[in-house]
């Protein structure tokens, strides 16, 4: 298994359905599937790439929904907000499963937000004790702004409406949050979490049409004119894309005055024009993972008819659909295939929904007992690196483990001083240095992989791969 940095970058009423208006035209008119829109000189060649024509992708993006839903279905996975977003802009449905897994994300709210809820909903409740015994709690961990924006987005697609109070009550924990978020920003000059979370809060405020201070929106303004969403620790990319969600979603239900709202057009204009001039020839904009977050900017704003660089994307997504292998990323990837962005959540009403979509029978992974041994080299090409090659060792590690496995295997054993190291994100561990080396945005240098891993030793030497368990390995594509 080689490690090198990569080129250039691609990384009470029965269930009803939602329907928002279809003012977008990155949406198809099939019936119940919004078909990937492609350029004509796009759609005319082999970009749709190993799912070839327009219909295949359509079964193949209908089956990764299936596939979304069967992990959905599984009690050993905690529920994401996520998952649920995806499940409900999709254009089939499971509304028993969803209404299934809509109850999991209560419960699971609940258990973190249950005395603010009862409080909610009780009409002579000591709302102010339970309340702030509530507030005790969460803020000990800091705010957890992303998620419970996730959340609140993911009760504004239900359908049927859940009941307003215990929305209220996570509404007002929503602006909570953002005020202790940006109260870190005065010590350290960023967020206690991240610009994406906080953006992700300012959206979900805003499709609930909420009202927030002047003064978050032009945080945001300021963050996106400074260039400071770059140095956020994550990808730039996809914290570019939901702050323009977020400008978008402010500017469209007119939460603010005609002065600000062109600013807010003008900072979107200029998100979706970086986003074309930096788009990789693999078609990613950022990388494969921030991707789908960049093309829903392109829908919440009717802008994807007339952009190339749009279809380009959707041709790469499509030919790498193997790459969405998880919950959270097929719940990332699955809006922008079926045409949608979480503006829309906005415009949903519900109706009555057919049983159209059913769960794919996913099979276990086999257990797989005894060791094997990895070959780890880590190379890095002039002029950035004079000796090449960093590290060049074997690495026992039990049979079928994960490449993240593999990695601490590796720094455990010594006394060769590998070291790594990872960021949590919504998609799982990312990998984001390596032996020192850490991601070049400006270079477009990025951490990619080259798996083949032999039993050293064995007889029969055909490779056996590492299970994919760290995330930021795709980033680049090795030359």
């Amino acid at each position: 298994m080689t490690l090198v940095p990569g080129g250039l970058l691609g990384t009470g009423v029965s269930p009803g359905a939602l329907t928002a208006p279809r003012r977008s035209g990155c949406r198809g008119r099939n019936l119940g599937w919004a078909r990937p829109f492609l350029p004509p000189s796009l759609s005319a060649s082999r970009g749709w790439g190993a799912v070839g024509a327009p219909e295949e992708a359509q079964a193949a993006v209908r089956a990764l929904s299936s596939q979304l839903l069967g992990l959905a279905g599984d009690p050993a996975r905690d529920p994401d907000p996520s998952v649920y977003l995806a499940l409900r802009l999709a254009g089939d449905h499971d509304p028993r499963g969803e209404e299934r897994y809509l109850a999991r994300l209560g419960d699971a709210f609940q258990h973190r937000y249950g005395r603010s809820l009862q409080a909610a909903v009780r009409p002579h409740g000591h709302h102010q004790q339970d309340a702030a015994a509530t507030k005790n709690s969460t803020s000990a961990e800091g705010p957890e702004t992303g998620r419970l924006a996730l959340y609140l987005l993911g009760l504004r697609a239900a359908c049927p409406p859940p009941e307003p109070g215990p929305q209220r009550s996570l509404v007002t924990w929503l602006k909570y949050y953002l005020e202790e978020d940006w109260a870190g920003s005065r010590h350290h000059g960023h967020p206690l979490t991240s610009y994406y979370q906080y953006s992700l809060g300012v959206l979900a405020l805003c499709v609930h049409r909420k009202r927030v201070r002047e003064e978050v929106i032009r945080r945001l303004l300021a963050a996106e004119h400074h260039g400071r969403f770059r140095h956020d620790g994550g990808s730039a990319t996809d914290t570019e894309a939901v702050a323009a969600l977020a400008f978008t979603c402010v500017k469209r239900e007119r939460l603010v005055g005609p002065g600000l709202a062109a600013e807010l057009r003008a900072a979107t204009r200029g998100v979706r024009r970086r986003m074309v001039e930096a788009q990789g020839e693999d078609g990613f904009f950022g990388n494969v993972y921030s991707t789908p977050w960049a093309m829903q900017v392109f829908i919440a704003t009717n802008t994807c008819r007339g952009q190339l660089a749009y279809g380009r994307a959707m041709a790469a997504l499509l030919e790498d659909l193997d790459t969405f292998s998880t919950a959270a990323t097929m719940a990332q990837v699955l809006p922008a295939l079926h045409g949608r962005s979480y503006l829309d959540i906005a415009t949903m009403h519900c109706h009555e929904e057919p049983n159209t979509l059913t769960p794919a029978v996913l099979e276990p992974l086999p257990e797989v007992s005894g060791n094997m041994t990895v070959r780890l080299v880590v190379e890095c090409p002039e002029p950035r690196c004079p000796q090449g090659r960093l590290y060049d060792q074997l690495v026992p590690a039990p049979a079928g483990a994960s490449l993240l496995d593999v990695l601490k295997a590796a720094a455990a054993q010594g006394p060769h001083s590998f070291t790594f190291d990872t960021q949590d994100t919504p998609q799982g561990p990312f990998l984001s240095r390596v032996l020192g080396l850490g991601p070049r945005r400006h270079e477009r240098s990025y951490w990619c992989r080259r798996l083949q891993t032999p039993r050293w030793g064995d007889p029969d030497p055909a490779p056996e791969p590492v299970v994919e368990g760290v995330m930021g390995m795709k980033w680049g594509r090795c030359q």
